[in-house]
């Protein structure tokens, strides 16, 4: 590995897209471990796809947050209540009984009160006051306000296409077994190699491509001309995530003295964090040969984390 040596390696520290790992955090408070070792549990770094043969993203194929979520409150020993449905009248004196609630996925583009947003999110709301929401939103708005009609149209989430139903919120965090976040991580390990070796028991569009196939189909598509908003979903939010998740992967993997798949994880997020400069200036040359040098890495990872287990 070029650079610095993997035990001088510098784990990331500041703003990034973790808004579900964010708010699972507050939900657990004192008890909660770093958001990016939640994030490790939930699976996000162990993989990529391009859903429907067209969509890039930096998440294992048939993953979604949903299922990182539930993961991750399992591995750390916590049980909670989820719900879902209902008509937006009886969601809303659910939440209001409920509070506080980590509550998502939500249409982000709905949140009035951050322009821009767009996708799935997630926050923490804190109370329903009479026909006004306070939440803490992860994206960096603490104590915000909003009127709950507003935030009942975004919290059914019609545009989330992994999510079959509206409303959805957990609640009722109970811790029901002792385990240290290292021993949360190496429970994981096994999940993390079956998402690596590409799962074919989850729903997923027609064509979708997960791991190294993935990134040289998007590599292709990066020369030939990509589609109307999927580089801007690149640079502003996957690419980010994506090397975010893989760093904080291999910050985590080293901490559990495991530096062969330690080091495959962090030469990933190095080869990953270098698209954004390319792909962000129209570079497309250079973008579509990182996407080459990052396809093999998948497999690499895969089985270091394997060899890693076998050893242990």
């Amino acid at each position: 590995m070029s650079g610095a040596s993997l035990g001088a390696m510098l784990a990331y520290t500041g703003s990034g897209p973790y808004c579900y790992a964010n708010s699972l955090a507050m939900m657990l408070g004192p008890a909660a471990p770093e958001a990016g070792a939640i994030e490790t549990l939930t699976g996000s770094p162990f993989g990529m796809h391009l859903a429907g043969g067209a969509q890039p993203f930096f998440d294992p194929l048939g993953w979604d947050p949903e299922l990182g979520l539930d993961a991750a409150v399992d591995l750390l020993g916590w049980r909670c209540e989820r719900s879902h449905g209902g008509t937006p009248e009886e969601a809303l004196e659910r939440l209001r009984a409920a509070c506080p609630a980590l509550v998502g996925p939500v249409d982000f583009a709905l949140l009035p009160y951050t322009p821009g947003g767009d996708g799935d999110h997630y926050v923490v709301v804190l109370a329903v006051e009479g026909d006004t929401v306070v939440l803490h939103d992860p994206h960096g708005h603490p104590f915000a306000t909003l009127p709950a009609a507003d935030f009942v149209a975004a919290w059914r989430a019609e545009a989330v296409e992994y999510l079959d139903t509206s409303y959805v919120m957990r609640t009722g965090f109970v811790r029901v077994r002792e385990t240290s976040v290292e021993q949360a991580l190496r429970d994981s390990l096994p999940a993390a190699v079956r998402w690596l070796e590409g799962r074919d028991d989850l729903p997923v569009p027609p064509g979708t491509l997960g791991g190294g196939a993935a990134a040289l189909r998007l590599a292709e598509q990066v020369e030939s001309g990509l589609a109307e908003g999927v580089r801007g979903m690149l640079v502003y939010f996957a690419v980010r995530v994506g090397v975010r998740r893989l760093a904080d992967a291999a910050a985590w993997l080293e901490r559990l003295g495991l530096p062969e798949p330690a080091a495959v994880a962090w030469e990933q997020a190095r080869v990953l964090g270098a698209l954004q400069h390319p792909l962000a200036t129209g570079d497309d040359e250079a973008a579509a040969a990182g996407l080459r040098r990052l396809a093999p890495g998948y497999d690499r990872l895969r089985a270091a984390l394997r060899a890693a287990g076998q050893r242990s």
